[in-house]
């Protein structure tokens, strides 16, 4: 740590001692002049003191600039090609450029005598107390990069997460933004998304329908599978592959209770499931198989008071 500071102070004494001298130089450059004197020394002394200084910090801003654009364009293509989200290109693009700029612009006061030590020790500073202050938009940021690098979902797919169920219109750095299937527009942080449970709903190709449905205890059981089973492939879109079942799900309390399950396609499923569910019942209907409601048997023991 004392090694550190001393090495510390050894820069700040150099670059305090330059600064004076440049200063120096030009004082004395522009006296001369003021007194007429423009002899060869005098514009020497000047060029040396304040003409090749500035010149030096003007070209090497321009290489700054022309580097931190070469670097950009570079690491958009390096991270295009392994195929990542265009806005986390771009914003890995962008920290590119900007991570060059500031590294150049302390280079450049260095070489004009300003000491850097201190002024990298205050953007450290400034950097660190912008983040407290913006920690749930960083942690923002953090997730949406996240979101757009393991790509658990992309745009146009159904999602439920961050407590919103919808189809994604955009994924941001900071937010999310779902469309509902009542067509309302609803935009979450990213933290709440990555931080919980994502259920991608529309991943796969293909999707199942079950319904569940009670027949009543006086039906044939054998019976009330075949009628349903036969109303489940009659309908339409419904896939042979994997084939519909019926399954006996359990004994309840008033009915035999089933669940009839169909495959269909992902963009198929609410118009088959509507279908089915009439299918199902218009099937037990015409077989005369009653869905019966809840009931409650009430038994009295002892006798009834007469009012």
């Amino acid at each position: 740590m004392l090694f550190m500071q001393e090495g510390e102070a050894v820069d700040a004494a150099n670059a305090t001692e330059q600064t004076n001298e440049l200063v120096s130089g030009g004082t004395e450059a522009a006296s001369r002049l003021m007194e007429g004197d423009f002899s060869g020394d005098t514009w020497v002394l000047l060029w040396d003191s304040v003409g090749w200084p500035i010149t030096k910090a003007v070209v090497l801003i321009i290489l700054v600039i022309i580097i931190a654009s070469w670097v950009s364009k570079i690491t958009g293509k390096a991270v295009r090609k392994a195929n990542v989200e265009e806005t986390l290109a771009r914003f890995l693009s962008n920290l590119a450029r900007y991570v060059v700029l500031i590294a150049g612009a302390v280079a450049i006061l260095g070489t004009l005598g300003v000491e850097t030590t201190s002024f990298a020790a205050l953007i450290a500073a400034v950097g660190f107390a912008i983040g407290m202050a913006m920690s749930g938009m960083l942690g923002n940021v953090a997730s949406g990069v996240m979101l757009l690098f393991f790509r658990p979902f992309k745009v146009g797919d159904v999602v439920a997460a961050g407590g919103t169920t919808g189809k994604v219109f955009e994924i941001g750095l900071f937010t999310t933004t779902f469309d509902t299937p009542d067509n309302r527009r609803i935009i979450v942080p990213n933290n709440s998304i990555f931080g919980g449970t994502i259920e991608n709903i529309s991943h796969h190709a293909t999707r199942r329908v079950s319904i569940d449905v009670g027949t009543d205890y006086g039906a044939d059981i054998d019976k009330a599978r075949e009628i349903m089973l036969a109303a489940a492939s009659a309908t339409d879109n419904v896939l042979t592959d994997p084939a519909p079942a019926v399954v006996l799900a359990g004994l309840g309390g008033s009915s035999i209770d089933w669940s009839v399950r169909v495959w269909v396609n992902a963009a198929d499923y609410w118009a088959v499931m509507d279908a089915l569910t009439r299918n199902v019942k218009v099937a037990l209907d015409d077989a005369g198989i009653g869905i019966p409601f809840p009931q409650m048997d009430v038994h009295i023991d002892g006798k009834v008071a007469q009012g």
